[in-house]
């Protein structure tokens, strides 16, 4: 038998940089397709729906919207190829492993197609427009699904231990919104280059540059990895629909996915309202939402190491039914929200403390399921727990998408509170239901499977 080489924190760092550069692209698309295809520019903020004339923006029934449908069937498009792609990476017996050969072939055509999104459906022809904006997006999430699905099943299998686990999320969760905050001075970097470009072209120059930038952080680990060198693992024998049955037979992986598709409606409601609710509800400039996110996450950094240990200390579960509810009291203070920049501290500050705990210890909670399921069974399934995960959270995604540009399609203040008051409804009702989880069970069977301390 093969000697594995040791798992480090070196390597799980380097791991992360690929979080880093799928996060971005996933920002530039989450954060500003929204705002800059629908919208009305203002005086402050006149890059608002630069791109709006391009497609149908008039409901096509009731009160859904093309762009909405579309990003919808995006998201859902997203979700049911989840679970085949982690059936083919979980099947998988490439020299190379059965996730970073992904992880390679993904990352440059996965960055092209960001950049054509912002660029290619801008045609005279509006229902051509329509058309290339739908392709685009269903090819943008077919190629995050062939790089993320994978890679995300690394999360269990490089945390061999439960402070792996932790570590390993830790680690990702940084470098993941480091990448979302990036992906906010998104304006700012086309305003800079906005005086030599024009207003259009500096838009879709500051995506390619992100995009490059998201590139290379994802082919540095993807190649720096050597898979077979740290992970003894042998292609699962059961077919994609067969696994994803399996693993939504597990009653506590079910209570886990309940509250977690339910906390991604609301928090993408909130994210996608974002920039409005600064333009439009605090009335300030486009330019802010770096200022405030980055607030937001170096607060959030900081607090990681308290995140880290206490979950050790005390556990998982009641971290996150905290961060349930801090989020739900920062929506509804978005909610009532009035004119002023300080508006967008508070919640900026607020929000520090859930974006710490929720983007650290749910992809910890799946791998000690993913772990607990291989131990008994003798079956490793790690890509086909995350990505039925991503299944559930991504069909929330997919809704709140049809909901937010729904009930906004007036564009008025009261809409846009109205999706923040949403949002808070939502958040509470998943903190109540994450009570169900039982994490002490799950680590006492790891526990008494592995026959050790070290679990």
């Amino acid at each position: 038998m093969k000697q594995l080489k040791p798992i480090t924190n070196k390597l799980l760092w380097v791991f992360a940089l690929g979080q880093f550069g799928w996060s971005l692209l996933s920002g530039v698309v989450s954060n500003w397709m929204v705002y800059y295809y629908t919208g009305t520019p203002s005086d402050q903020n006149p890059n608002t729906g630069l791109f709006a004339s391009g497609i149908t923006q008039h409901p096509i029934f009731f009160k859904l919207t093309l762009f909405g449908l579309v990003l919808a069937a995006g998201r859902i498009f997203d979700a049911i190829t989840d679970p085949l792609i982690a059936g083919w990476s979980d099947r998988a017996g490439y020299k190379g492993g059965r996730r970073i050969p992904f992880m390679r072939a993904m990352a440059i055509p996965f960055s092209l197609c960001t950049i054509g999104l912002f660029v290619l459906p801008q045609t005279a022809n509006v229902k051509v427009n329509d058309v290339v904006l739908f392709v685009l997006l269903m090819v943008f999430y077919l190629f995050m699904t062939m790089f993320c699905t994978p890679y995300n099943a690394l999360i269990a299998e490089l945390g061999d231990t439960q402070q792996h686990r932790i570590n390993v999320s830790t680690y990702i969760s940084f470098t993941f919104i480091v990448g979302q905050s990036i992906s906010f001075l998104l304006p700012n970097l086309a305003g800079a280059l906005e005086g030599s470009l024009g207003q259009a072209a500096s838009i879709r120059m500051a995506v390619a540059i992100m995009a490059a930038i998201a590139c290379i952080a994802m082919l540095i680990p993807a190649f720096y990895i050597n898979e077979r060198d740290y992970i003894e693992s042998k292609p699962s024998d059961t077919k994609p629909f067969a696994s994803l049955v399996k693993t939504f037979s597990n009653v506590q992986f079910r209570h886990f996915v309940y509250s977690d598709v339910i906390y991604f409606f609301a928090l993408t409601l909130f994210q996608t309202g974002l920039a409005f609710y600064e333009t439009q509800l605090m009335e300030i400039a486009d330019t802010w939402t770096f200022v405030l996110t980055a607030t937001m996450t170096f607060i959030s950094v900081c607090l990681y190491p308290t995140v880290n240990i206490l979950a050790k200390k005390i556990g998982k579960k009641q971290l996150i039914i905290i961060g349930f509810f801090a989020y739900a009291c920062v929506f509804m203070v978005t909610t009532f929200c009035g004119k002023g920049l300080h508006w967008g501290f508070i919640i900026a500050v607020a929000a520090s403390i859930p974006m710490a705990i929720l983007g650290i210890l749910p992809q910890a909670c799946v791998a000690d399921v993913a772990e607990l399921t291989r131990l008994e069974t003798g079956e490793d399934r790690s890509g086909m727990f995350f990505a039925a995960r991503t299944f559930a959270f991504k069909m929330g995604q997919a809704i709140a998408m049809v909901v937010f540009t729904s009930v906004t399609v007036a564009q008025t203040k009261q809409s846009y509170r109205a999706t923040a008051a949403i949002a808070f409804v939502t958040c509470f009702i998943g903190a109540c239901i994450f009570f169900t989880f039982n994490e002490k069970q799950i680590l006492g069977r790891i526990k008494e499977l592995k026959g050790s301390d070290e679990i």
